[in-house]
């Protein structure tokens, strides 16, 4: 061994659910004792695989179990795409390789990109995982990302650190969780180190998360973290979005383990930690062939010969079929697998399987209906007690999505005019009969259209969120109805924002806009309706008239 391995050291470093807590991986950090070993690394592509070899075999030391990130420069692989002795490192280890999460760091600028694409394709058709690390502060072209199609991205710590009430990061941030998602992939943040940082990631769907809060980069692996209060969504889920979220958000990493595994082998593994539900049993591909259940496989062999009978022979003996969900699949997914079988396996694990069909990990039935549960609730919580629709949260999120996805709608603001003076005349109890029917005919008007929603934001205000060719149709089902509380007439003000993709960059900014064109449908006589591009000056009066009315209004509420 060449001397400077004696002075260096590597430490672990936890990578955690964001949604169950659990320790998803560990990272795999080198840390000399002195001089600039990394320096020389960045420059040297056959040192920086020997130092990620290293990391692999001081793992297989500390026998470290969980998945393994290891750190290579893109200019290693550019230069050198057959990783000798990392591959060396794996199999020796008796790791296979998608345990292995191959982190790949910048710069990314100066190299010759087709290598560094040959490179990766050839280690991912190995079994290798593939991250991009320093996404957000680092150099890589999104062209160069897009064709990667990492499995992970990881995003800076400089980007994550100044997240919480920055929303044009938290819109950059969504922007790359939906390209994550879109490829399949998995976003990752590094550098939380507050519970106020861990809320912000969370609320914008970041999967994976590292850093001090959960715990700091130790000498030793551990799946110890502190696992920070959930705090309350931003909005709820709503109720017509029934896709749920994606399994990746709940994956846990499998126990993996070869077909010819002894049912000992099973047992000392399972009873070593109790963070271990079950147990998959691959093939050589790393394909899900049988699966294990914690608690009938241990009852299996508590019995009285029970030991004697199993412990010599192979678990397979002892095993289920899997049930496995596609990676792409959703919350809602896995609990229809779960209703398609056996009551017995209620509790089961459930296997995701990549395209290629290998086992990336397990989601598990608890932290699928703990949080359907809980979006549920809070959807429950939100909703107006009058009409129950959702409040502003609800459209406000959906509103977010759109600017993230780049796509273009509408927001509109529907008001009752005199409010006050219809609650003094006719009563409250006509005006809470008013409200509500408003509420209920927008509701309908909504259900047609795709994707459009309809948000009650307290008192006589309404939010009305659609695509822009929608807008007529549903402003003339509500404009032209003959609305009236306690056999008074009664008008409404409606303002509407379109905001083409890119004119607007979130929702505060949307409603600062909106509250301008409230007041000026608000001054109109009669029913009214005012419309304005985003980012444009004026608007046009669409219905209403701006002369003075013969007949006294009541001041607008």
């Amino acid at each position: 061994m060449p001397a400077w391995t004696d002075r260096l050291r590597f430490a672990f470093q936890p990578v955690v659910n964001v949604v169950t807590g659990s320790v998803a991986a560990l990272e795999l950090l080198a840390r000399p004792e002195e001089g600039d070993l990394l320096g020389s690394a960045r420059r040297s592509p056959e040192l920086d695989v020997e130092i990620a070899a290293l990391a692999v075999r001081s793992a297989a030391r500390q026998e470290a179990l969980l998945p393994l990130h290891v750190n290579l420069f893109a200019a290693t692989l550019a230069q050198l795409p057959e990783p000798t002795p990392l591959l060396t490192a794996v199999r020796e280890a008796g790791r296979r390789p998608w345990e292995i999460t191959v982190d790949v760091g910048p710069p990314f600028s100066g190299l010759w990109q087709d290598p560094l694409l040959e490179a990766v394709r050839s280690l991912r058709e190995r079994g290798y995982r593939i991250c991009v690390d320093g996404v957000g502060d680092g150099d890589i072209p999104l062209r160069l990302l897009s064709e990667l199609a990492p499995d992970i991205v990881k995003l800076d710590a400089s980007l994550t650190t100044r997240l919480p009430g920055d929303g044009r990061r938290r819109a950059v941030v969504s922007a790359l969780r939906h390209f994550c998602e879109g490829i399949g992939g998995r976003l990752a943040a590094e550098g939380v180190e507050t519970e106020r940082q861990f809320a912000a990631v969370r609320e914008v769907g970041v999967h994976l998360a590292q850093g001090n809060l959960f715990a700091p980069a130790s000498g030793r692996p551990t799946v110890d973290v502190y696992r920070p209060p959930v705090p309350p969504p931003a909005a709820a889920v709503p109720a017509s979005a029934p896709a749920g979220p994606p399994v990746a958000a709940f994956l846990r990493p499998a126990a993996l383990l070869p077909l010819s595994v002894s049912a000992e082998r099973v047992r000392n593994l399972l009873t070593s930690s109790e963070e271990i539900s079950g147990v998959v049993l691959v093939d050589d591909d790393g394909r899900p062939v049988r699966a294990i259940d914690r608690d009938r496989f241990l009852l299996s062999l508590s019995g009285r010969y029970g030991h004697a009978l199993h412990a010599d022979r192979p678990a397979l003996r002892l095993a289920d079929h899997p049930r496995t969900i596609a990676l792409g699949a959703t919350a809602w997914q896995v609990l229809d697998v779960v209703a398609a079988d056996s009551r017995r396996r209620t509790g089961d694990d459930v296997a995701v399987v990549d395209p290629a069909g290998r086992c990336v990990g397990v989601v598990r039935l608890a932290d699928i209906v703990r949080s359907l549960a809980e979006s549920r609730v809070e959807e429950a919580v939100s909703l107006n007690p009058l009409t129950r629709l959702p409040g502003s949260d609800v459209v406000n999120s959906e509103l977010e999505q759109r600017i993230a996805h780049g796509r273009g709608f509408a927001v509109s603001w529907l008001d009752v005019d005199a409010f006050k003076q219809i609650n003094d005349e006719a009563g409250f109890a006509a005006g809470d009969e008013l409200i509500r029917a408003v509420g209920h005919h927008l509701a309908l008007c909504t259900r047609q259209f795709t994707g459009a929603l309809v948000g009650h934001i307290g008192g006589d205000d309404f939010l009305v969120l659609c695509a822009p060719e929608e807008l007529g149709a549903i402003a003339t089902t509500v404009l032209d109805r003959p609305w009236s509380a306690g056999g008074l007439p009664v008008t409404l003000s409606l303002a509407t924002l379109v905001c083409p993709p890119g004119r607007i960059l979130d929702h505060h900014e949307a409603a600062g806009q909106l509250a301008t064109l409230k007041k000026e449908a608000k001054a109109l006589d009669g029913t009214s309706w005012v419309r304005a591009d985003a980012g444009t000056a004026g608007h046009q009066i669409l219905r209403g008239d701006s002369r003075p009315h013969p007949v006294r209004r009541a001041a607008a509420t």
